[in-house]
């Protein structure tokens, strides 16, 4: 690699490329570590049906702003991907692929060490640009299904076709169960959902897409008093690493209603409680779990849009509430796998934050930074690119570039 410029960013996902960019204009001479081989950051690991859930005129990268002919389509997991590489050769980043940060520590002379799978760096200033979506959360209830039943995270699944025959249980329904299951649901196959309660939202709202209402919101909100979604605003520090709204980017984009979804063939189920040879039990709370997935938009996300609509005097069309629906499934709240022909369970649980190899105590009891603005307790070590590290689209694609250069400008 040779010598290490003062400034090192640990991650070159769209967080760390963006204020690489920033520091570049500011003139400050930095070096990116990539622990992949290949550039694309997680969305590498996105099933191959795989769908970016924000619209692409909301791709608006510092320096690399979305120029082609969709603005409202949505891009594949392979088109995310082979953006995220020319935007690295656009902005001319100095990246180093293939070199794993295994610890960090802080010297008493202020500078940092970082030990890599190629060797120490010493650096005067770190960025933390690792991402939130590292580690794939398994219930320790696995470890009770029968050995002859395939389980996968969904970080491990790639397509329909990767299962065995027979029907599919998917453990959780955010974004990656509701769009998985709607494709395992038109291969064919038999699917059942243990319903979690991340929340429902319009797909489009008052004459735009969702996204496109949030980010302006999170961005441009506070400028009218309206800070409902901003960091400050959240219930408790562990909502920072909550579920996103239930959206697909499939399809040219649609809403997912779990109703809907039950309407159509799935049978819904509450939360997998336990797992006993074969037998499996839920809660037997879904009307109430369905009751708070369609609520959701309404308590937070909703009220914030409102109010910034109002506040700046924009024109947008007021947009009718969502019809009742009471309908229901008929499901058991137990069930045998073996009857219901379910050969395979995906655990669409999300992921774990782990920056365990910091060996600094800047983290929090969830494992989150403790920062202001970006700047960490610790002088000299910044962070990009989390969800809700400022705002609501701090960790998004169309977000990060904002806080970047907050981070950027602190270190210029």
């Amino acid at each position: 690699m040779g010598s290490a410029p003062d400034t090192v960013i640990i991650g070159a996902g769209q967080a760390g490329l963006a204020t690489s960019y920033w520091l570049t204009k500011a003139g400050v001479e930095h070096q990116l570590l990539e622990r992949r081989d290949s550039l694309g950051g997680a969305f590498q690991d996105r099933w191959d049906g795989f769908y970016m859930n924000t619209p692409n005129y909301t791709l608006d990268l510092p320096g690399m702003p979305y120029t082609a002919d969709d603005p409202e389509g949505f891009l594949p997991r392979t088109a995310v991907v082979n953006l995220l590489r020319r935007y690295a050769e656009v902005i001319s980043a100095p990246i180093h692929t293939g070199v794993d940060v295994t610890k960090l520590s802080a010297g008493t002379d202020g500078t940092f060490s970082l030990e890599t799978s190629q060797g120490r760096l010493g650096a005067k200033t770190v960025v933390l640009a690792t991402g939130a979506y590292q580690v794939p959360k398994v219930p320790a209830v696995a470890g009770k299904l029968p050995k002859e039943v395939t389980q996968l995270h969904t970080h491990h699944y790639r397509n329909p076709q990767q299962l065995p025959e027979g029907a599919v249980l998917i453990v959780g329904t955010g974004q990656s169960g509701g769009q998985i299951a709607e494709e395992l649901h038109d291969a064919g196959r038999d699917v059942h959902l243990a319903v979690s309660t991340c929340p429902e939202a319009p797909r489009r709202y008052r004459g735009q897409d969702i996204l496109y209402w949030l980010l302006e919101t999170g961005k441009h909100g506070p400028d009218y008093g309206v800070n409902a979604l901003t960091r400050e605003a959240l219930p408790s520090p562990a909502a920072r690493l909550a579920c996103n709204p239930l959206l697909s980017g499939t399809d040219g984009g649609h809403d997912i209603h779990l109703r809907e979804l039950g309407r159509r063939g799935m049978h819904l189920h509450g939360r997998l409680e336990t797992i006993d040879d074969g037998d499996i039990t839920f809660s037997d709370d879904l009307p109430v779990r369905l009751a708070t997935v369609e609520s959701g938009f309404n308590q937070r996300m909703r009220k914030a849009i409102d109010a910034y609509i109002a506040a700046a005097g924009l024109h947008a069309p007021s947009q009718p509430p969502a019809p009742d629906d009471d309908w229901l499934p008929s499901e058991p709240a137990s069930l045998k796998l073996a009857d219901a022909g379910i050969t395979s369970v995906l655990w669409a649980t999300g992921y774990g934050l782990d920056l365990s190899f910091i060996d600094i105590p800047v983290l929090d009891e969830w494992g989150y930074p403790k920062h202001t603005g970006g700047a960490t307790e610790q002088a000299g070590l910044y962070v990009v690119g989390l969800p809700w590290l400022t705002r609501h689209y701090s960790s998004i694609l169309g977000g990060v570039g904002l806080d970047g250069k907050l981070v950027a400008d602190k270190i210029a």
